[in-house]
């Protein structure tokens, strides 16, 4: 059986925002693959190579088109900057942060390949991961033909396990799309183009089925709720969850869901599984949910005690 070509992000590296076409983002993901398999190579800031024939393989394009593909991809990935969040260890405050993909690029006409360095920023949000991160099969964004899409398919999936995706503003949404300012400024257009065009694609291509509702304030639309569900023959990525049986699970209330799901989420040993976009009370809705499923409740039962939750005592025989 072939092994799985995952493509694993950093959380702050979903959320960023940046704009990228669908070659500098297919780049950047077969550069991520092989950056993992090479785990040493990157860390010293070593060169990843990229041929048109690999490029032309997963992405089903004749080879020649491929490498020029792939040259064009590269010039514009060298001028790309992507914005991304993350938090001081210490404080727990946000740093805004501004960085570009990569520091090098090189091209061999007769080889028929490129060659990329990392930015010093991008490795760690790719190589060295912990508890936040995304990742996905490659082959489900093969087929994403819009920009918008593989980006939208990107930030829809960090919400898998709960369905939903947070309110996003309009202009929140535009950036981690990567809508260029100017661009699609009428409703029906970014709706036709962008949205539309997006989630149709992924509807189609990926393992996942996804639909929006707007939001908005007096008649204009000010944000975007997406829904996602996983396709009925798909097969989730995700890590195996603990199992839990019913000597196992704890029934809580609904009142000590909503009391402690909110504790929960402002523990430091949680902090760093919320979504980078999330606050208190998104993150909290998300273990709320996970505290009334037998299935993912087993991962917080380590820290109930944490919050003051007394395990009732087993009934006599």
């Amino acid at each position: 059986m072939a092994r799985q070509q995952m493509v694993v992000k950093d959380n702050s590296m979903i959320g960023a925002s940046y704009s990228l076409g669908v070659a500098e983002q297919r780049i950047i993901f077969l550069a991520i693959i092989e950056a993992r398999e090479q785990d040493t190579l990157i860390k010293a800031g070593g060169l990843l190579r990229i041929s048109a024939l690999s490029y032309a393989k997963q992405f089903n394009v004749e080879k020649n088109t491929a490498y020029k593909v792939l040259r064009e991809g590269a010039d514009g990935l060298y001028e790309a900057e992507f914005n991304y969040s993350y938090a001081d260890k210490e404080t727990g405050k946000l740093f805004h942060a501004r960085s570009r993909f990569v520091q090098k690029i090189a091209y061999a006409d007769e080889l028929g390949c490129i060659e990329l360095v990392f930015a010093a920023d991008v490795v760690p949000l790719i190589t060295r991961l912990e508890e936040r991160y995304t990742e996905y099969e490659l082959k489900q964004v093969s087929g994403l033909q819009s920009e918008y899409a593989i980006r939208l398919y990107e930030l829809l999936i960090q919400w898998r396990s709960v369905g939903k995706v947070p309110t996003m503003s309009l202009q929140e949404l535009r950036d981690k799309l990567g809508v260029v300012e100017g661009n699609y400024k009428e409703m029906s257009d970014f709706k036709k183009r962008v949205l539309t065009l997006a989630l149709t694609q992924i509807n189609e291509h990926t393992d996942i089925i996804a639909d929006y509702q707007q939001t908005k304030t007096g008649r204009k639309v000010t944000g975007f709720t997406f829904t996602l569900k996983q396709k009925p023959n798909a097969k989730p990525i995700a890590a195996e969850p603990v199992a839990a049986d019913d000597n196992t699970f704890i029934k809580l209330t609904p009142e000590q869901i909503t009391m402690f799901s909110s504790k929960l989420a402002r523990l430091p040993e949680l902090g760093d599984s919320a979504p980078p976009t999330a606050g208190y009370d998104e993150y909290a809705a998300i273990i709320a949910d996970h505290l009334a499923d037998k299935t993912n409740q087993a991962k917080y039962l380590p820290y109930l005690d944490k919050v003051g939750f007394k395990k009732p005592k087993p009934k006599a025989a």
